[in-house]
């Protein structure tokens, strides 16, 4: 019997010293992308405006993602959670979506019956180059992606090197 309170007192200890909660990221850059403007910009961590790069996204609706495959970019404060050179797209970003406040809204819409009971919210969600030899579609605002923001080829090497994992990515309409 006096091992169970011991043990209890273990788990307590172990639940207090380790932290379920995301790390507060400090990486000295952040992002900002606006869908209505179709570009991305870099800020320093004074807020002063470092560079401007022309992106692209999924659908032409530049509306905020509700489901999976509607092609949306998300909405919303998002972190870049890993960094890989990708075969198709050159180097890529991936973003923490869905996070806590994509899947609240998600949760509210299917409540409210704005999405289908059945729908799924998706993932995946990155900053990534066009295919090779392709980056007219970013030079004529052509959306083409499943729902991740896209730029030329040049720039998201320059981004890749310049932006490390914890980077705030901020995208807005």
């Amino acid at each position: 019997m006096r091992k169970y309170p011991f043990f209890l007192l273990l788990i307590t200890l172990g639940v207090g010293i380790s932290s379920f909660h995301k790390p507060k990221y400090d990486t000295g850059i952040y992002l900002i992308v606006d869908k209505s403007k179709y570009e991305m910009r870099e800020y320093d961590a004074d807020d002063n405006w470092l560079v401007t790069y022309p992106c692209v996204f999924g659908s032409d609706d530049q509306s905020d993602k509700m489901t999976e495959g509607d092609r949306r970019t998300p909405e919303g404060v998002y972190h870049v959670v890993l960094k890989k050179v990708h075969p198709k797209w050159d180097k890529y970003l991936g973003l923490d979506y869905p996070n806590a406040e994509d899947i609240a809204k998600f949760n509210d819409r299917r409540a409210k019956g704005f999405i289908p009971a059945a729908a799924k919210i998706g993932g995946a969600i990155g900053i990534h180059g066009t295919w090779p030899k392709q980056d007219f579609v970013v030079d004529y605002l052509q959306n083409w992606t499943n729902g991740c923001v896209c730029t030329k080829n040049e720039y998201i090497d320059e981004i890749f090197k310049n932006v490390p994992v914890g980077t705030k990515v901020i995208i807005k309409q």
